[in-house]
């Protein structure tokens, strides 16, 4: 049996992802800050699915929850074949409002432990000849969104550009790109949901779908919906300036505290 490891899996696309891994039979690392939310999760994939679900408290905006993981990557004698790098978070605000320590965990857990936790997985990976990495990414990767889209966007880069260095190596990179996703991040962040039009909502199963089939027919990025697809097509056309208008209003109406609390 097959071994994954999802960082942010108690909550939203994370624990959708440690659900459909399960229920395809693979054990998990499921890894998070909640000690309490992380057994919780942990038992009820065991009971319900018959897999293994070891747990992993790790804060990865410190130096000691990114090195906690990376030796859990690297050990030797369990290794690890898929790793889904999904924890992240959103800060409310414009810049420079947001105050910098933010800003820097931001990236610290958008950029550094994507690169730390990729760089880790592989190396087992590619002596194996094979694996996959899952990155979540945003489709405010493709707009002008201040330090968020900034750091998606880095991942997207960053996914592409790996996968393209390990061609023929046996292992496999994807960049995951949704975009408003009905998770209970909202509810928490206290964003108003209200008035974002029903079209722009996700389901986290349908998404954790895409992305995996995508990553069956090794793509190295997916938007995972035709709507999203043809709203970023079209954002190619309209000139960056008034992207940057709209994408700053909306952020001020519907970003969330900076509570650490995560969104895609």
């Amino acid at each position: 049996m097959t071994t994954a490891l999802v960082t942010g899996s108690t909550v939203g696309i994370g624990a959708a992802f440690a659900r459909r891994l399960a229920r395809d039979r693979h054990d998990l690392v499921l890894v998070a800050r909640s000690a309490d939310a992380l057994r919780r999760q942990a038992a009820e994939l065991h009971d319900r699915h018959g897999i293994e679900a070891a747990v992993l408290v790790a804060d990865l905006s410190t130096d000691e929850g990114l090195t906690a993981v990376e030796a859990r990557l690297t050990d030797p004698g369990r290794p690890v074949d898929l790793l889904v790098n999904n924890a992240g978070f959103a800060l409310k605000g414009r810049f420079p409002e947001v105050p910098v320590a933010d800003e820097l965990r931001m990236l610290k857990v958008h950029c550094e432990a994507v690169l730390r936790l990729t760089h880790a997985a592989v190396g087992p990976m590619r002596e194996r000849g094979r694996g996959s990495v899952v990155n979540v990414a945003s489709v405010a990767a493709f707009l002008p969104r201040g330090t968020y889209g900034a750091s998606k966007a880095w991942v997207v880069q960053f996914t592409e550009g790996a996968a393209r260095d390990l061609a023929g190596s046996g292992v496999r990179l994807l960049a995951l790109c949704p975009g408003f996703v009905r998770t209970e991040f909202h509810q928490r962040a206290g964003m108003r949901t209200d008035s974002i039009p029903g079209w722009m909502w996700l389901d986290a199963d349908r998404v954790v779908d895409a992305g995996l089939r995508a990553l069956a027919r090794r793509r190295t990025v997916c938007i995972p919906d035709a709507r999203y697809k043809t709203l970023m097509g079209a954002a190619r056309l309209v000139p960056r300036r008034a992207l940057g208008g709209l994408s700053s209003r909306a952020g001020r109406r519907y970003g969330p505290r900076r509570d650490g609390s995560s969104t895609s």
